[in-house]
C-alpha cells in the first residue's frame, strides 16, 4: 500500500502517458466551459520542473458495468443522537469572495451555526476577523484555484478537525447553503465511530487516475468521490484511519501522488487506500446539477447556485424576495426554514 515518500519522476512511457493526460485535460476544460461548469485550474510548471503531471481525468470511462456507491437510506430511528456541538463545519473560500459570497452565508445559515463553523481562506481580513474571531482560519495557501492550493486548504481543514475532537467533519464551499437540521438528521443514522464517507458524486462513473507505484511503474485506479461543490462529511472514526495520508501536510503529498484536487484525493484515500466506500446521498447539491429540479427544500442538506449571466441555475422557491433582490435564492430559503429571522418579512 502506498504511503507518502519523496519526489517522483516518470519514465519515457510515463511521459507519453502524460501527453495523453494533458490532451484529455484540455478537452475537459473546453467541455466545462461549454457547459458552464468549473472544477479546478491546472497549475503551470515552475522553472526547471522535471515532473510532468500524469493523470488526470479521462473523458472515457470503463465500458464494463460498474456498481454505483451505496445510497443512504432512512432508518427507523437514529443510531446516535447528535447536536450541533458534534459538528465541525469547514467552509472553503478565497479572499475575492469574502464580500461576494461569504457575507451571504454569514447572514443566513452560518448566523445560526457560528460556533460549529470555521472559514478557511487564503488571506487576512480585519473586518471578517472582527466579526467571527478565531473562526476565520488564514491558511496562507495560494489564492489560485489550482490543485495544490485546494489541497493546501483541505489539509488544514482535516488537521483542525482532528484537533477539535468533534464527531463529524463536514466540508462545504462558499456557494453552499447548509441546512444543519437536515444534516444532523442524516448523520444520526450512522455511528461516528464507524467508517462513514457521505456525499454526492458529480460523475456517473468512478473517476480514473494514474497511481505512481515507483519511478518507473504506474497503475490505473478508479474510485468514487463526493464532489466538494456539494459538500461531504467524514466520521471521526474514518478520519482517524486517514492520518497516514492526510495529517500534518501529507494530504498534499497524496494529492500530488495521483495528480488530482482535494475532493478527489479524499475519495482516493477512503476507497483505494483504505478499502472503504462512498455513501451517496441525493440530499447534497452543487451548481453542476439542474437545481431547478430540486424539491422538498426543507429536507435537503446542501443547496447551491450559479448566477452566471444567461446561465442562471438556482432552486425554485417562493419567498419574500424577488429574484432581483435575492438572485441566489439563499435569503428566501433561509426565511422558509427560519421564518423567525429578524430580517424576514412577517407576512409573505
Amino acid at each position: 500500500m502506498w504511503k507518502p515518500t519523496g519526489g517522483l519522476t516518470l519514465s519515457s512511457a510515463g511521459l507519453r502517458a502524460a501527453t495523453v493526460g494533458i490532451t484529455c485535460l484540455l478537452l475537459t476544460g473546453v467541455l466545462l466551459l461549454l457547459t458552464g461548469g468549473h472544477w479546478w485550474e491546472p497549475e503551470t510548471a515552475g522553472p526547471g520542473s522535471t515532473v510532468i503531471s500524469v493523470y488526470i481525468r479521462t473523458l472515457t470511462w470503463k465500458r464494463t458495468a460498474v456498481n454505483a456507491p451505496p445510497r443512504s437510506s432512512s432508518s427507523p430511528g437514529p443510531v446516535e443522537h447528535l447536536s450541533q456541538a458534534d459538528l465541525f463545519i469547514a467552509v472553503k473560500t478565497t479572499g475575492r469572495f469574502h464580500r461576494l459570497r461569504l457575507e451571504l452565508l454569514l447572514e443566513t445559515w452560518i448566523s445560526r451555526n457560528l460556533l460549529q463553523t470555521y472559514v478557511f481562506t487564503d488571506g487576512e481580513d480585519e473586518t471578517l476577523r472582527k466579526r467571527i474571531g478565531n473562526h476565520l482560519i488564514n491558511t496562507n495557501c495560494s489564492a489560485s484555484h489550482t490543485r495544490q492550493a485546494l489541497s493546501c486548504k483541505m489539509a488544514l481543514e482535516y488537521d483542525k478537525f482532528l484537533n477539535s475532537g468533534k464527531k463529524w467533519f463536514c466540508h462545504v464551499d462558499d456557494d453552499n447553503y447548509l441546512n444543519v437540521g437536515s444534516l444532523l438528521k442524516l448523520l444520526s443514522q450512522y455511528s461516528h465511530t464507524q467508517d462513514v464517507y457521505i456525499g454526492r458524486p458529480s460523475l456517473e462513473r468512478p473517476i480514473e487516475a494514474m497511481e505512481t507505484l515507483s519511478m518507473t511503474e504506474m497503475k490505473q485506479v478508479h474510485f468514487w468521490f463526493a464532489t466538494g461543490g456539494a459538500g461531504f462529511c467524514l466520521s471521526h472514526g474514518l478520519a482517524l484511519k486517514m492520518k497516514p495520508w492526510a495529517s500534518e501536510g501529507t494530504f498534499m503529498a497524496t494529492a500530488e501522488h495521483i495528480h488530482l484536487p482535494d475532493d478527489c484525493t479524499v475519495g482516493y484515500i477512503v476507497e483505494t487506500l483504505l478499502g472503504g466506500s462512498l455513501t451517496r446521498s441525493a440530499l447534497f447539491h452543487s451548481h453542476l446539477e439542474n437545481l431547478g429540479l430540486v424539491t422538498d427544500i426543507h429536507n435537503q442538506v446542501t443547496l447551491s447556485y450559479s448566477t452566471v449571466e444567461n446561465n442562471r441555475n438556482t432552486v425554485t422557491v417562493k419567498g419574500p424576495f424577488s429574484v432581483k433582490e435575492d438572485p441566489t435564492r439563499f435569503r428566501s430559503i433561509h426565511c422558509l426554514l427560519y421564518p423567525d429571522t429578524s430580517w424576514c418579512p412577517s407576512l409573505w
